[in-house]
């Protein structure tokens, strides 16, 4: 009984110093953060903070939920990491664009800090981050983006995918490493100066892992690291995810060595050789070695892929849904581009309806649901609260796209909603789908060339139809689970409309 008691005694005065420490540690952090008030938000659990309110297969979901009741700025606790949302049209784009500078470093995502190692564009921060992201948006103008030279690339690559579509005689096919292909090449003539064919292996792994690593690092398991990164490592969940990136930088890595092995100054095909005459040059920045060059060159290949190709996909999937629409965009085609003539990039000021349908689907595919976080870098006061130095913000594109104050039926497909009275294109400031201010998508421009181009040429030549059997009723439109929202999978009949 004495024995008992005796460790009974010390059980309490573990305890007891174990919440005077957690209490001081408490006071100390509290005090450094008592300079303003934390934006509200639901109370947090010990251990998983507010993981009881989220389904991490469908977060965008329960963060709508919680900005319904919390408001256009919030907190919520993702196991102990702390975080701000903030929500809704108005509130993203004032911290977006009238506060860059207090919202304008990636916060720190230890998956992501794994992967790229705050290296090349997306992920890294200060003068690094600077000197390749302007070095990348003047090679890209260099090598067409937003111009001529691109738009011809496009249309190149608009034929091989047209074909390949007729092969498949009307009878039901998935779309999927085909769309991502098609898109893939135009990123590729750019950055590696060549396209692929393709039925080549090895574009057809590399596609492959841009598409499951999008689907990954959206999974419940991955978002998990990103709150106890410490236990995911040791359970060796990024092992799948690791391997791909792996997999991508060596092959990025062997083609550069190839074409610094080749390099002629006098034949500069694309961002890699303009990348090899930067280091070259008598006075190169320190920031660009080779494995800058790796990751840029990844955040390049991935985003130039996958996010245009899936929006393409959503397309033709709700094309299937409502063929009225496709009927109607079908029907403005060939009131202004010549049967037999290749879609250009000037037939956008005279096709207000085909504009309104492209941009609805990006509005409503909703592709990149929570952006990519960003990270105050100081000390923030946003709309009458105080975020503090370091903390992890989502400027919540959903709340964007799905503001009910913005767009009539934020939750259909209403090409409307980019409609005059008099049918004529109209431009909405809410239309963020490449987020906005100084970590805006990088190939927002030829992205946007793209998707006009591939999906006028593709409506243009077939029509989109379902399975037999399944009718358009039976279409589902929720997406799959991923850090990108891919349509569930599905089939597509391409039927010639002549």
């Amino acid at each position: 009984m004495t024995l008992l008691a005796h460790l009974l005694t010390r059980i309490d005065l573990l305890l007891y110093f174990t919440t005077c420490i957690a209490l001081f540690i408490y006071w100390i952090t509290g005090s450094k953060k008592s300079k303003g008030k934390m934006p509200p938000g639901p109370r947090p659990l010990p251990l998983i903070g507010n993981l009881n309110l989220v389904d991490l297969k469908k977060p965008y979901e329960s963060l709508m939920e919680l900005s319904e009741k919390y408001g256009e700025i919030f907190t919520i606790h993702f196991g102990p990491k702390k975080m701000v949302v903030i929500a809704g049209y108005s509130a993203v784009k004032d911290a977006l664009v009238n506060q860059a500078d207090d919202f304008g470093e990636r916060a720190d995502m230890p998956i992501f800090k794994l992967l790229f190692k705050e290296k090349g564009i997306v992920f890294s921060n200060g003068e690094p981050w600077k000197a390749i992201r302007r070095f990348a948006l003047s090679t890209l103008r260099d090598f067409g983006m937003g111009k001529k030279t691109v738009e011809a690339k496009i249309q190149d690559e608009l034929l091989p995918l047209i074909e390949n579509f007729k092969l498949h005689n009307g009878k039901p096919f998935d779309t999927n490493i085909i769309m991502n292909s098609a898109v893939s090449n135009v990123i590729c003539s750019i950055i590696f100066g060549k396209r692929f064919e393709y039925d080549d292996p090895v574009f057809k792994k590399l596609v492959g892992i841009i598409g499951e690593n999008a689907k990954l690092l959206g999974t419940p398991k991955l978002m998990m690291f990103n709150f106890f990164p410490y236990i995911s490592t040791l359970l060796g969940i990024h092992k799948k995810a690791m391997q791909n990136i792996n997999d991508l930088s060596e092959f990025i890595l062997k083609r550069f060595k190839y074409q610094k092995q080749e390099f002629d100054t006098n034949d500069i095909s694309g961002y890699i050789d303009a990348y090899i005459m930067k280091q070259e040059s008598g006075k190169p920045e320190k920031y660009f070695d080779d494995e800058n060059l790796v990751y840029s060159v990844l955040d390049l290949f991935a985003a130039g892929t996958e996010t245009t190709a899936t929006t393409l996909r959503w397309g033709m999937l709700l094309m299937m849904k409502y063929p009225e629409i496709q009927k109607k965009v079908q029907e403005e085609i060939r009131t202004h581009i010549k049967q037999g003539q290749m879609p250009t990039v000037d037939d956008r000021r005279n096709m207000p309806y085909t504009e309104a349908v492209i941009h609805e689907i990006q509005r409503f595919a909703n592709i990149v649901p929570l952006n990519v976080s960003h990270r105050t870098p100081s000390d923030v006061y946003f709309r009458g609260y105080c975020i503090p130095k370091g903390t992890e913000v989502i400027p919540f594109l959903t709340s964007v796209l799905y503001d009910k104050t913005q767009w009539k039926t934020p939750y259909e497909f209403n090409p409307n909603h980019f409609l005059d009275a008099n049918g004529k294109f109209v431009k909405r400031d809410a239309f963020m789908p490449f987020s906005a201010g100084r970590r805006a998508c990088v190939g927002e421009s030829l992205a946007r060339m793209e998707l006009f181009l591939f999906f006028t040429g593709l409506l243009q030549t077939l029509t989109f139809c379902p399975p037999p059997g399944v009718f358009k009723e039976d279409i589902s439109l929720k997406p799959g689970i991923g850090f990108t929202l891919v349509p569930l999978p599905h089939l597509v009949c391409a039927k010639l409309n002549y």
